[in-house]
């Protein structure tokens, strides 16, 4: 959820889940643990699987927030054991960033995309709690790769990608990216943009091009097609896809 509340009271509750909030603009409070507690505009609120706390602006102005929930059973996929944050307010840039690039990728991204971004954030939390202790194992990616490649204008999820090649999730990106310099969903996105590349050039439309390429929307195909080759698809198709 993104949200900006200048009045709202959370009333006291718990979720089954770690609950992440990246505090954007303003400063919110909340009580927890027994106190009171503040977060102002940059820091991360981190609470625990059921762990009561209720929610409300610290000024007249109130705040803007971020808030992701992560089930346990997730964290657990990559962590030897469960970590659990000491304190409930961090000033944690890496965690926040992200926590940031996460929502965004739950909200636009790949099933891929969405997972790898899910891992580097179970990475940032446990670098905040614990020793870091992630499981890494070496292996062969080409399996994933090749599967990657044959369905690349498929949602494919990282169960698939896993399955053919015996590896955990952690174990798999950390060897697809050695092997590959870039990540299955940076692969996957490569390819979709190449695709998008020879389908303006035989002069199909920007908006049909994103539809059939994989992308949410033409805007979402034009930020990634500046962010690759420097133009939009539109200046592309005009130039004969030159």
């Amino acid at each position: 959820m993104h949200a900006h509340f200048t009045s709202h009271r959370y009333h006291r509750h718990s979720h089954d889940a770690y609950s992440f909030g990246v505090t954007e603009e303003g400063a919110q409070s909340f009580r927890c643990r027994g106190g009171a507690h503040t977060s102002p505009a940059g820091s991360v609120v981190a609470f625990n699987p059921d762990e009561a706390h209720d929610g409300y602006p610290a000024t007249e102005q109130g705040f803007t927030y971020r808030i992701i929930h992560i089930g346990p059973s997730l964290v657990a996929d990559l962590l030897p054991r469960l970590p659990l944050f000491r304190d409930p307010v961090r000033h944690a840039p890496a965690l926040a960033d992200a926590l940031r690039d996460l929502h965004t990728a739950l909200r636009v991204g790949t099933a891929l995309a969405r997972d790898e971004q899910l891992v580097r954030t179970v990475h940032a939390m446990a670098s905040h709690v614990m020793p870091l202790d992630v499981r890494v194992a070496d292996g062969d990616p080409s399996a994933a790769f090749e599967l990657v490649e044959a369905h690349y204008l498929e949602d494919v999820p990282v169960e698939a990608l896993t399955g053919a090649t015996g590896l955990s999730r952690f174990a798999l990106y950390r060897a697809f990216r050695s092997r590959y310099g870039l990540s299955p969903s940076d692969h996957q996105r490569q390819l979709r943009l190449r695709r998008a590349r020879a389908l303006l050039s035989s002069g199909v439309a920007p908006a049909a091009v994103a539809a059939a390429t994989g992308f949410a929307d033409q805007a979402h195909l034009t930020r990634w097609f500046r962010r690759c080759y420097g133009i939009t698809p539109a200046v592309y198709a005009r130039a004969g896809g030159s």
